[in-house]
């Protein structure tokens, strides 16, 4: 069984995109929690309110710390999505992490962003910009098959 993480933006669908495509693969799936609120509000929800913003926010971040370590140590890929919408600072350094670790990254981004992310590209085994391009890399992977053969 092979064992992904998926790190990164969490307000499109690529992660679904994903997990759909590799239906019927050997892969088992884990990512950080990316119900937003959820996300935010854990440290407090769980170890009492805060009334500085930096302090709520330096709680959730610690909470939440604990699954993304977890994740990323026992995966053996880790995904790392750069979406459009918001610079995801927690994202490159997730692929810090898993560098500084020896994981296998992908690497999931637009061509616009080439340039702004050249450092984490080069720490990557792959570059892709589609979901689809990820299930591919998987299946190849595991079954050694390529695009479009039976």
């Amino acid at each position: 069984m092979l064992k992904v993480y998926l790190s990164g933006e969490i307000h499109t669908d690529w992660r679904e995109r994903i997990v759909t495509g590799a239906e019927g693969l050997q892969v088992s799936f884990s990512a950080p929690v990316t119900d937003h609120d959820a996300s935010d509000d854990c440290g407090v929800a769980i170890l009492g309110a805060e009334d500085s913003k930096f302090w709520h926010d330096h709680k959730g971040a610690k909470v939440n710390a604990i699954r993304t370590r977890r994740g990323i140590e026992q995966a053996d890929v880790v995904v790392v999505r750069f979406g459009e919408k918001y610079k995801q600072w927690n994202a490159a350094f997730d692929a810090g992490y898993a560098a500084a670790l020896g994981k296998s990254i992908i690497v999931l981004s637009m061509p616009e962003h080439q340039h702004a992310l050249k450092e984490v590209h080069a720490a990557a085994l792959a570059v892709a910009e589609e979901p689809e391009q990820v299930v591919e890399i998987l299946r190849y992977v595991l079954t050694e098959a390529l695009p479009g053969s039976a």
